[in-house]
């Protein structure tokens, strides 16, 4: 590979154009290879120059696939499915890494580029694990549309069918749709962390503020504290209450702004 595609998709305006910003920053500051960044997005202002804009599709399966979500009650979900349309992303060659906004980058992200090719590789998800089902987690997720157009194909296809099997999860769907391939492989829990469960777990978060785990690759801010709320402290939950987060303050915003400007992020 000469260079590193990355993609996001940012739909709505729950979160701003800094999310997008920081992860850019935080994939070019974290890779060897030169990158690519696509977001996926109707709402392209103060995205930083150098963010590749893909238009976010209206899918012609959007009303039945939200049909089946909101018997699911997950409306707006599965959005994400869309970067897996082969040719989405113009002149693509290789695989992609993907990844949510809602998530920091701490370290070398080249071996999860890597990782098993030819495969869709995600974490194991936390929740599923415990309770011993095979399932992956959505919020980083290497592919490749090449090999892998089916998780955009059978959803086309039969988008109800498609969303009520899956319970309405997106990382459901895509996780043991490839699994029935034998077209999946698990991230190394180490590289993809979570800042509730693995950072800022209940009752420690009590007594010390969050731990950055040693060789955590990205941090997670699934459910809540969100970034934005994890850094000034967090008090909304009895069990998700977090300390003010002084190495988060650095990863996501303080180096990011050496990086891109203090305009960009």
């Amino acid at each position: 590979m000469d260079h590193a595609t990355i993609a996001c998709i940012k739909w709505g305006t729950a979160f701003g154009p800094e999310y997008v910003n920081r992860l850019y920053s935080g994939v070019r500051r974290h890779l060897s290879l030169p990158v690519r960044f696509c977001c996926m997005t109707e709402h392209a202002d103060g995205l930083h120059p150098d963010v590749e804009v893909i238009d976010l599709p209206v899918e012609p399966f959007r009303d039945e696939m939200d049909r089946a979500l909101a018997v699911a009650n997950r409306q707006g979900a599965m959005r994400k499915v869309s970067l897996f349309r082969q040719g989405v992303i113009p002149d693509l060659k290789g695989p992609v890494l993907g990844f949510d906004l809602d998530v920091v980058i701490t370290g070398a992200l080249d071996g999860m580029l890597e990782l098993a090719p030819g495969k869709v590789a995600m974490r194991h998800d936390w929740t599923e694990k415990r309770k011993g089902r095979p399932t992956g987690h959505g919020s980083v997720f290497r592919y490749d549309p090449a090999e892998h157009g089916f998780l955009y194909e059978d959803l086309a296809a039969n988008p109800y069918a498609e969303v009520e099997a899956a319970r309405g999860s997106e990382q459901r769907y895509t996780s043991h749709k490839a699994m029935d391939r034998g077209a999946f492989d698990y991230i190394p829990e180490n590289w993809v962390v979570s800042f509730k469960y693995d950072c800022n777990p209940f009752p420690r978060n009590w007594v010390r503020p969050p731990q950055l785990p040693g060789d955590a690759r990205v941090v997670c801010f699934h459910g809540r504290p969100k970034m934005h709320e994890a850094i000034e402290g967090y008090s909304g939950s009895l069990i998700r209450r977090s300390a003010p987060c002084d190495w988060l303050r650095e990863h996501w915003i303080d180096r990011s702004r050496a990086d891109l400007g203090h305009d960009w992020a």
